[in-house]
C-alpha cells in the first residue's frame, strides 16, 4: 500500500476534498476537464467552499498535492478514483454520459495492475455493467486479470461542517477479495471512523442509492403531511414537536428537496427496479409530492397575499434563498427555481437575494438575475417576502421590515418567530 498513487478524476463538491484527504497519506493528483477549475484550485482557492484555502493551500505546499487537465501527468497512477456526477436527463432517465467519459480517461492511463474505484451514486450494476467494459475497450486490458475494481459511495454532505470527509464512515468494496482488502486498506488508512467493507460492489451501489431514496420517502411523507395540516388549519411544525416526544418518531421537516443527490438519485433505482418488471409506486410517488413543493409554497404564499388582501398582480416579491441548501454555494437542482417561476405568472417584479449564489452561476444555469448583496433591499418596499433556504445571514435580518404594512412572509423553513410570519411549511 505505500506504493500507492492515487489519481481523482473530477474535482466537485466530492473529488476535491477526497483527494485532499487522501493527499495527506499518499501521494495524490486530481483530475479534471475544466481549465478554469484547475487554475483556481492551484491557486489555493475551492469555490464549492468544501474545502478551506486553509487545507487546500497546506495540500498543495506541504504535501505535494496538485490538479491538472494534462491525461500524461496521471499515467503513473496506480490507483484511480472517479468522482464525477451522475444527472439525469430532461425526462428524469439516468444520464451515464459523465461516468462513461472518465472511464475513457481511465482507460487511456490504466496499466497491468492498477485499480479503479468509483465514487459516483448509481443503480446496482453500473459499474460493472457500464464502467469497466468501457475501460477495457480504451485500454486494451482485461478486467479482474489485468486490472481490478473497486466502488465505495460517495457521502459528501455540502456546506456540512460537522461530517467533513475524514469523519464519514465509508463504504468499500471490490472485484475479488484481495482488491476488497485493498481498497478497504486505502480508505480506512485517511478516515477517523473506519469503514464498513461490503461483499459486492453491487451491494455497495445499492447501499448508496437506498440511503437518499429513503430520505426522499421520508420528506415526501413530511411534505405531505404538511398539505394536509396546512388544508386543516394546524401548524405542521407544531404537530411535529408533539409527535418527537414519543421515542421512536423519526423527526423530520417537510421542504424543498434540491440538489444532486436526494432530488436525483432514486430516479436511477427507479428506473433499474422497472427493468426487472418491478414497478416502485412509493419512490415515484415520493418524487412527484417533492418536486411540486416550489410550486405549491408559491400557491400558498398567494393564498396568504389573497386572505390580506394583497394585489398579486404586478406584486413586489422578494425571495431570501436560492441555492438548494443553507450556508452553501451549491445550486444544482434548487427548486426555489420553481417558486420564482409559479409567481412569474402574477408578477415580474421578483427580487432573489442570496449572499452565497453565485449570480453569474445562477444566470448561467437557469436564466434567473439575483442580487448577492444586502444593500441592493429596500426597506418596507415589498408585498411579500418568502424565506426558502436558512442562510445564517437571514437569521440576522428584520424580515419583516422588508414588507409593506399589510404585507406577507411566508417561511418554508420555519425559522423565523412565529410572531412575524403570516404562514410556514
Amino acid at each position: 500500500m505505500k506504493d500507492t498513487k492515487i489519481c481523482v478524476i473530477g474535482l466537485g463538491y466530492v473529488g476535491l476534498p477526497l483527494a485532499r484527504l487522501f493527499a495527506t497519506k499518499f501521494q495524490t493528483i486530481g483530475f479534471d476537464m475544466n481549465q478554469a477549475r484547475v487554475d483556481a484550485l492551484m491557486g489555493g482557492h475551492d469555490a464549492t467552499l468544501e474545502v478551506t484555502d486553509e487545507l487546500l493551500q497546506d495540500a498543495i505546499k506541504n504535501h505535494g498535492f496538485r490538479c491538472t487537465t494534462d491525461l500524461e501527468a496521471i499515467r503513473d497512477c496506480n490507483f484511480y478514483v472517479v468522482a464525477v456526477p451522475t444527472p439525469v436527463d430532461s425526462d428524469n432517465r439516468p444520464d451515464l454520459k459523465p461516468l462513461w467519459g472518465a472511464s475513457e480517461t481511465v482507460g487511456k492511463v490504466i496499466s497491468k495492475g492498477d485499480v479503479v474505484v468509483y465514487e459516483s451514486t448509481v443503480y446496482p450494476g453500473v459499474t460493472e455493467e457500464e464502467c469497466l467494459p468501457v475501460v477495457e475497450r480504451v485500454s486494451g486490458l482485461k478486467f479482474n486479470v489485468d486490472f481490478y475494481a473497486g466502488y465505495s459511495p460517495e457521502r459528501i454532505n455540502p456546506g456540512d461542517k460537522q461530517h467533513t470527509v475524514e469523519k464519514i464512515r465509508k463504504v468499500t468494496s471490490g472485484s475479488t477479495p484481495e482488491i476488497a482488502d485493498y481498497v478497504d486498506a486505502v480508505y480506512n488508512s485517511v478516515l477517523v471512523n473506519g469503514t464498513h467493507k461490503a461483499p459486492s460492489i453491487k451491494v455497495a451501489e445499492a447501499s448508496k442509492i437506498i440511503e437518499n431514496s429513503q430520505r426522499d420517502v421520508n420528506i415526501a411523507f413530511m411534505n405531505e403531511l404538511a398539505k394536509i395540516f396546512n388544508a386543516m388549519g394546524i401548524d405542521t411544525h407544531d404537530v411535529i414537536e408533539a409527535a418527537s416526544s414519543k421515542w421512536n418518531f423519526i423527526k423530520l421537516s417537510p421542504g424543498l428537496v434540491g440538489g444532486h443527490c436526494i432530488s436525483v438519485d432514486p430516479y436511477y433505482l427507479i428506473q433499474k427496479a422497472q427493468v426487472y418488471g418491478v414497478l416502485p409506486r412509493i419512490m415515484r410517488a415520493s418524487r412527484r409530492l417533492n418536486d411540486g413543493m416550489g410550486a405549491y409554497v408559491a400557491n400558498q404564499t398567494i393564498k396568504c397575499m389573497n386572505k390580506k388582501g394583497v394585489l398579486v398582480k404586478d406584486a413586489k416579491i422578494l425571495i431570501l434563498g436560492v441555492t438548494f441548501k443553507e450556508n452553501c454555494p451549491d445550486i444544482r437542482n434548487t427548486k426555489v427555481v420553481d417558486i420564482y417561476h409559479t409567481l412569474q405568472e402574477y408578477t415580474d417584479n421578483i427580487t432573489v437575494y442570496d449572499p452565497w449564489a453565485n449570480p453569474q452561476h445562477v444566470k448561467e444555469e437557469y436564466g434567473i438575475e439575483i442580487t448577492s448583496q444586502l444593500s441592493s433591499l429596500n426597506s418596507h418596499f415589498y408585498d411579500a417576502v418568502i424565506l426558502a433556504v436558512a442562510h445564517k445571514e437571514f437569521l440576522e435580518m428584520d424580515v419583516r421590515s422588508l414588507v409593506k404594512d399589510g404585507g406577507v412572509v411566508y417561511d418554508v423553513k420555519g425559522i423565523l418567530p412565529r410572531e412575524i410570519i403570516d404562514g410556514r411549511l
